[in-house]
């Protein structure tokens, strides 16, 4: 007689739930094991924020537009699917802070802001010689307290000064999480910072020693090879490419899950069209709010509530190379929130990615929209649109109107590691350990928000999968 089939539901269809539906899919068939396989997506289309518009030879990313070269698990799912001919490394150049209206070159050598070479910091005029002086400070200060979690404004300021934070190093993690520094987790974003002071007690010294091997981000300082991977033909086809290796009987587009309930050893997923779903097992790639609410009849999720989540939008120009009057030699820039900018970061994507535009165009990329101030990401695309060639205008001369814009709204996107994040999921972990056996969490909303964290984030949890269905079997 058959063996009968223990079923696994991934609900997401985002890098987290599109990487666990490839590595399970791929051990049920290697193994032939006797697992039936789903995956429930809410809206019509499977790839998250990975979208991707090509048009008029350009190549627009809607959401992230690239990787970290040394988070492997991407360049590996690549090779997977058929997609590693298609990565490129970013073109190298100057990068820029853009403070009370002046374009500064990044101190070279600096990682995330954090100087570990002497001679370019003493000699930036980013920062005036009393920040340069409280800067110094850092080689004799003590350690934070062991174990705290802390923001990670009041680390940085603590160690740096308030200058070195607001004109550096709050715009470059700011245009990352979109968040605000002063509360946000130094322990869920970055603890190799705490670490580093743990060990060498100041900062500066601990980052010289160690950024060969610790190092986190690129360094400032222009790289013969680009640290960050991307794909020619755009991260949707990455994750067209993941999609066309899923058996396409086991994807449900368009059907969004209303609840989840344990019932008599198994669960139930009770969907918007009225259709319930049996599963022993359960992987929520979804987003922390949309997690509460599948799973609102257990009170430990409710935490997930009160994590703020920021809206944000990228603006892209296509134009026509005389357009630039003032070509600026770089790939772009961040603002610090000392300017007067709606902006807060620009990216000359042309330079950046020699595929993303046609030979003699231009393709520049915006950001708009961060903790607290969020508004503008409501107003209409040619509102939007104006407003971004007014602060760009302020630093380019642009003599012509873009021959198109794309512009892209992401509402409550980006989820907030709010200090003490580390520790509310561990809790939640415990409690969905002892009453929800069999269900796991994966995505930017809990373990790392792009998309090699999610993609790591979907392998961990096949593992667990596997490991739960195997002891009760």
């Amino acid at each position: 007689m058959a063996e009968e089939k223990q079923k696994v539901v991934i609900i997401g269809g985002g890098a987290a739930g599109l990487t666990a539906a490839y590595y399970l899919q791929k051990e049920i068939r290697e193994k032939k094991m006797p697992i039936e396989l789903k995956l429930i997506e809410a809206s019509h289309r499977l790839g998250g924020k990975m979208q991707t518009v090509i048009r008029d030879g350009f190549t627009i990313e809607r959401g992230p537009d690239s990787f970290l070269a040394r988070k492997t698990s991407m360049i590996r799912l690549a090779q997977e699917v058929g997609m590693e001919g298609q990565l490129v490394h970013n073109s190298t150049g100057k990068s820029y802070v853009m403070v009370n209206e002046k374009l500064y070159s990044m101190p070279g050598g600096s990682i995330m802001g954090i100087p570990t070479e002497v001679g370019p910091f003493i000699t930036t005029n980013l920062f005036s010689i009393p920040g340069k002086l409280r800067a110094a400070a850092d080689f004799i200060l003590p350690r934070s307290e062991s174990g705290k979690d802390q923001s990670l404004g009041e680390f940085f300021r603590r160690r740096l000064g308030d200058e070195v934070v607001e004109n550096l190093i709050e715009p470059l993690l700011s245009g990352i999480y979109a968040g605000d520094i002063d509360q946000m987790s130094l322990m869920a974003t970055f603890p190799q910072f705490y670490e580093v002071e743990q060990k060498y007690r100041s900062l500066i010294i601990g980052m010289k020693k160690t950024k060969s091997a610790i190092s986190k981000q690129p360094v400032s300082k222009p790289q013969s090879k680009g640290a960050f991977l991307t794909f020619k033909t755009g991260l949707q086809s990455f994750a067209e490419a993941i999609e066309a290796k899923l058996d396409s009987n086991m994807i449900l587009k368009g059907h969004r899950v209303e609840k989840i309930c344990r019932v008599n050893g198994h669960y139930e997923i009770y969907l918007n069209n009225g259709e319930t779903i049996e599963a022993d097992s359960i992987i929520a790639g979804t987003p922390h709010k949309v997690t509460q609410g599948m799973f609102s009849d257990y009170r430990f999720f409710d935490p997930l509530k009160s994590v703020p989540s920021t809206s944000v939008a990228t603006v892209a120009m296509a134009f026509p190379e005389e357009a630039i009057k003032n070509d600026i030699n770089g790939t772009g820039f961040v603002v610090s929130r000392r300017s007067d900018y709606s902006i807060t970061a620009c990216t000359w994507t042309h330079k950046k990615w020699v595929h993303s535009a046609p030979k003699g165009k231009v393709l520049l990329r915006c950001y708009v929209g961060r903790a607290g101030d969020e508004t503008i990401v409501d107003l209409s695309d040619d509102q939007i649109i104006k407003i971004v060639l007014d602060d760009l205008k302020k630093t380019m001369d642009i003599t012509m109107n873009p021959d198109f814009s794309v512009v892209s709204r992401w509402k409550n996107s980006m989820p907030q590691y709010t200090v003490g994040h580390k520790q509310r999921l561990a809790s939640i972990l415990e409690h969905m350990e002892a009453e929800l056996p069999g269900v796991f969490l994966a995505g930017a909303s809990y373990g790392g928000v792009g998309v090699p964290d999610c993609i790591d984030q979907g392998e961990a949890a096949v593992q667990n999968v596997l490991e739960y269905l195997k002891n009760n079997r």
